[in-house]
């Protein structure tokens, strides 16, 4: 399993996109995808699992390299767990900043 961060968890809409992870376990977790990162020109995903009803209650986020096919736009992305801690904390550095600049959108958007 790649490293865990706990965060307040973010508000995901209805209509989130997810996805299904396949465990080292053999087991399967959904996952709702939270955002794509750009980070050194390299992409990173924030996925946060979810339970069989659709919820997240502990705020974790699992944070991912992500590579697209851009010769097949149909194929698959694929995922590859983050090894390197400065890596690792580059990426979660830059999710806190997203989630700060997404709560800070959400209290402009509160007082219109």
């Amino acid at each position: 399993m790649g490293k865990e961060k706990n965060f307040e968890a973010p508000e995901i809409p209805d209509e989130e996109m997810t996805v299904t992870l396949d465990l080292d376990d053999g087991t399967s977790v959904t996952c709702a995808i939270v955002t794509i990162l750009t980070i050194d020109k390299k992409d990173y995903i924030v996925l946060m699992p979810l339970t069989e009803e659709g919820k997240n209650e502990d705020g974790e986020v699992w944070f991912y390299r992500y590579f697209e096919d851009e010769s097949d736009p149909d194929k698959e992305p694929s995922l590859e767990y983050i090894e390197d801690d400065e890596e690792y904390e580059a990426v979660a550095d830059a999710f806190d900043e997203y989630l700060d600049n997404a709560e800070f959108d959400e209290l402009i958007d509160g007082e219109e």
